[in-house]
């Protein structure tokens, strides 16, 4: 909005001039949904607890330590970071731009989602909210929908390479790509929802998919700044995307969302993100990733949240084929609770991992 008000009067005032930078409108997302997630934070959790009464319910075949520690701690979180976000978003980002009303709508569309979740999960006084195979069916139609856009956009682009749209790039390759036709957007919509319902999985401890999200994040801004960028897409060498670099200004306030919310889920958290936030932030994330058609190297940034579903999904295929589990309990994060690894051990050296794998994902801009 920003933007749009103050740049036309930018040759009269030259400190408009700052307004067309993205770099700038990205460091003012990040500050603004920062002190707005500061300032709202302790009466939307005084209101939750009012609310919620006894808060979140806590699974029951879950770590038996969670059920004292962790319960009548509201859930919902993910409200905090959806209005800071999305008000840091509306006010620094170019709204012309397709691809953040593309980004904004997958995000709000599963943050509604996760909302109803956590309200029947609060209401009902149990783990389950809405019914897993309608979440699924709601997840693909928005992500299918959001992927066709993103192709049309990309397609009907004249600057942008011809046949991007619907194609693959694989990374450590200059020019190799993966031509998917009209295949690219079930393909694009599995990246989504599986972002999504991945980060879902990783949120079990304070804290432990915040950091990870918004390191993933912070690479995905430089990802989308660097090919969004004609020079610099051409000495990378990798596929240009003409418009996408405005995604740094929403990858800034998810980090500045993400920021004020952690500051109030530090352990003991005083609110739990819920599918709220966790739902929203692994779409943003995996929406962005088809946008900057770096589809594959999410795997590779947000290879902890790969790692969480495969755990998952390892476990139940292994207790259904064998009749014994893998792990001691999924997903991974709780197999090591059970191990006698501590909440705050785990957490770290989580976000350690997730760390290492955004330096490797962002390495594959250079090493092709």
């Amino acid at each position: 909005m920003l933007y749009h008000l103050l740049t036309p009067f930018a040759e009269d005032f030259q400190l408009f001039n700052l307004f067309r930078y993205l770099t700038f409108r990205a460091g003012g997302a990040v500050m603004t949904a920062l002190v707005i997630a500061f300032v709202m934070g302790p009466s939307l959790i005084r209101w939750m607890r009012r609310k919620q009464g006894r808060g979140q319910p806590i699974r029951q075949d879950g770590p038996q330590s969670h059920i004292i520690s962790k319960a009548g701690t509201p859930t919902m979180g993910g409200v905090l970071i959806l209005i800071s976000m999305c008000a840091a978003i509306l006010l620094w980002a170019r709204l012309d731009n397709p691809y953040v009303w593309i980004v904004l709508g997958v995000t709000l569309a599963y943050g509604g989602l996760g909302f109803v979740d956590d309200y029947l999960k609060v209401t009902k006084q149990k783990a389950s909210g809405v019914v897993g195979s309608l979440k699924l069916v709601f997840q693909f139609a928005v992500a299918l929908l959001a992927a066709w856009f993103c192709m049309t956009t990309l397609g009907s682009d004249p600057s942008a390479p011809e046949g991007l749209e619907s194609s693959v790039p694989v990374p450590f390759f200059k020019d190799f790509f993966i031509p998917l036709g009209l295949f690219f957007i079930p393909f694009a919509a599995f990246v989504i929802v599986g972002a999504s319902n991945t980060v879902n999985l990783t949120d079990g401890l304070d804290g432990l998919a915040t950091v990870p999200v918004m390191i993933a994040a912070g690479a995905y801004a430089i990802i989308a700044y660097l090919v969004g960028n004609a020079i610099y897409a051409e000495y990378l060498a990798v596929p240009y995307v003409p418009g996408v670099g405005e995604m740094a200004v929403i990858c800034a306030a998810i980090i500045g969302a993400g920021l004020g919310f952690l500051w109030f889920n530090a352990p003991p958290a005083a609110i739990f993100m819920g599918d709220t936030g966790s739902l929203a932030l692994g779409g943003a994330i995996g929406s962005m990733a088809v946008a900057a058609k770096h589809e594959i190297v999410l795997a590779i940034v947000g290879g902890l949240f790969v790692l969480e579903g495969l755990s998952v999904m390892i476990q139940i295929a292994s207790f259904k084929l064998t009749g014994k589990r893998v792990f001691k309990m999924a997903p991974i994060h709780h197999h090591f609770e059970q191990l006698g690894w501590k909440e705050s051990t785990i957490v770290i050296r989580f976000w350690i991992i997730a760390f290492i794998l955004a330096m490797i994902g962002l390495a594959t801009l250079k090493l092709r």
